[in-house]
């Protein structure tokens, strides 16, 4: 019996023959499956980005190229970086100089020709796998052929027939699991450095440590009804993040490079909001740091969950805001869009790139309470567009409300507020009113002091706070005591005559003496 992996029919190493184009040429008028734009692209990513070779190599061999002079320049790069040297035209060309090369690929103007044609970020990868894909269903058709030329030849023998298409099966097999080695190993670490090196502590991007907004490598969700101010809150946090302001509601943001700003809903009320609160000196920072997408995504995200990455690394954006979810998502109560959409978005984060996503609450019915604290299911849609989220933050109130509240839905570590907060819209700025801190609530208390269940009742709006809510308040009563701003009443057990609930009231100003 032949050897059911090494020679077929003509008498050529099996693997040849699949990878032969003339091989396919053979079928007449059959189609034979490339994409030459996608392999330029590819290349093109070589000469611009040195580093992108080490990537590529995990999903590309030298033989998955179509164009024979691709597969020559392919060559040339890799010895390139072999060599630690440069891969730009330059460098290239004379690399397939000395290999006597260079005329035959089209000389060093098809050399800038590719470098123009580059694929950057993660594009570069998915450019691979489109030339990868392409090479396997050549690799599938020269199975086919030569199977049906065995099986058609005079005087064939069915059993070396069958022996050939086992033969052309494993070949393909083992050739899918190469092509899928890169993408099994890319992300994987071994235990002891998923442990060690993998970021734990949730360094904060909005907030502060133990109790961040927002944290790092997970995204944050901004909910809330039509005309709470969600535009305006993310607006301040995106020009923290290009470095025009500080702090937000009072909390530190962290600067970083660029953002891309996906203004998929009414993009021109947008620009008018912005407008509120740039200035002709921010010019320069604006055009280099924050860069908007006006309207619908080129595709959706639930078709191509690779797309915001895509996005951010075509613009060189370390920070997306998606503004609104509704818009590049669909069908948002379908928990397959969810899911859908969730692999989208732990795809950006992978890539390092933070994301800010604004959303809407459901719809109230009539008996709802203005005062009831809102709750992780009143975010609309699929329960995975919050179950994958970092952080949830709640804006609850009605359009035209002269104060709004924040609520810390989800959480990254400690809970934040609820916080009252009053925009300023003319001048599109946000702040948390202080007169609701619990120190101010105390000295304006007086001698009368406050409970814990006062002091829940006045920070969050609610005329029957929560359990949580009123030990939360204790908590920063308890904080203010040990830190000499309180004094504490211990409060008596309930009996005939009923209980006393414990007290506190504000401890009187300290004055600091200069002494000379």
């Amino acid at each position: 019996m032949p050897n059911p992996t090494a020679i077929g029919p003509t008498g050529t190493p099996l693997t040849a023959q699949l990878a032969q184009p003339s091989t396919l040429a053979a079928a007449g008028s059959m189609n034979v499956p490339r994409n030459e734009a996608a392999e330029m692209a590819v290349l093109g990513a070589c000469v611009y980005q040195s580093e992108a070779i080490d990537r590529l190599r995990q999903i590309l061999e030298p033989g998955d190229f179509y164009h024979p002079a691709h597969t020559t320049i392919w060559h040339a790069l890799v010895e390139l970086r072999r060599q630690q040297a440069p891969t730009d035209p330059i460098a290239l060309g004379h690399q397939l100089q000395r290999t006597g090369d260079l005329n035959r690929i089209g000389g060093s103007t098809y050399l800038h020709t590719l470098a123009s044609s580059a694929a950057v970020g993660s594009g570069a990868e998915y450019y691979a796998e489109i030339v990868r894909q392409q090479a396997d269903l050549r690799a599938m058709q020269a199975m086919a052929v030569r199977v049906l030329q065995g099986a058609t030849s005079e005087g064939a023998d069915p059993e070396e027939v069958r022996t050939l298409l086992n033969a052309s099966l494993q070949e393909v097999t083992d050739r899918s699991r190469r092509s899928s080695g890169g993408r099994l190993q890319r992300y994987a670490l071994d235990g002891w450095a998923f442990v060690t090196d993998t970021a734990t502590d949730n360094e904060p991007i909005w907030g502060a440590p133990g109790k961040a907004a927002w944290a790092a490598g997970e995204s944050l969700m901004l909910v809330g009804p039509p005309g709470v101010g969600k535009s305006t809150i993310a607006q301040q946090v995106v020009l923290a993040r290009i470095g025009l302001i500080a702090q937000v509601l009072d909390m530190p943001v962290q600067e970083g490079k660029k953002v891309l700003y996906i203004a998929a809903d009414r993009p021109s009320q947008l620009a008018r909001a912005f407008s509120r609160i740039i200035r002709p000196v921010d010019e320069k920072i604006l055009r280099q740091r924050l860069v908007f997408w006006s309207g619908p995504l080129p595709a959706s995200l639930i078709a191509e969950p690779h797309l915001l990455a895509e996005l951010a690394a075509e613009h060189g954006a370390d920070t997306v805001v998606i503004d609104s979810l509704k818009d590049v998502v669909g069908k948002l109560t379908d928990d397959e869009a969810g899911l859908a959409y969730n692999n989208a978005r732990q795809q950006l984060l992978r890539d390092d790139v933070q994301l800010m996503e604004l959303h809407h609450q459901r719809k109230q019915g009539q008996d709802a309470s203005r005062n009831q604290r809102p709750i992780l299911d009143q975010v609309y849609g699929s329960a995975w567009f919050t179950a994958g989220a970092g952080s949830v933050l709640f804006l609850s109130g009605a359009a035209g409300d002269p104060i709004v509240h924040l609520h810390h839905l989800k959480t990254v570590n400690d809970e934040i507020g609820p916080l009252p907060i009053t925009h300023d819209h003319t001048r599109g700025t946000s702040r948390v009113e202080t007169h609701l801190d619990p120190l101010t609530l105390l000295r304006q208390a007086g001698t009368r002091g406050l409970t814990a269940r006062q002091l829940a009742e006045q920070i969050t709006g609610e005329t029957s706070p929560s359990q949580a809510d009123i030990a939360k308040a204790r908590r920063r009563l308890e904080n203010l005591a040990t830190s000499g701003h309180a004094a504490q009443e211990t409060g008596a057990g309930g009996g005939s005559g009923g209980g006393q609930a414990t007290r506190w009231t504000a401890a009187p100003a300290r004055h600091m003496t200069v002494v000379s």
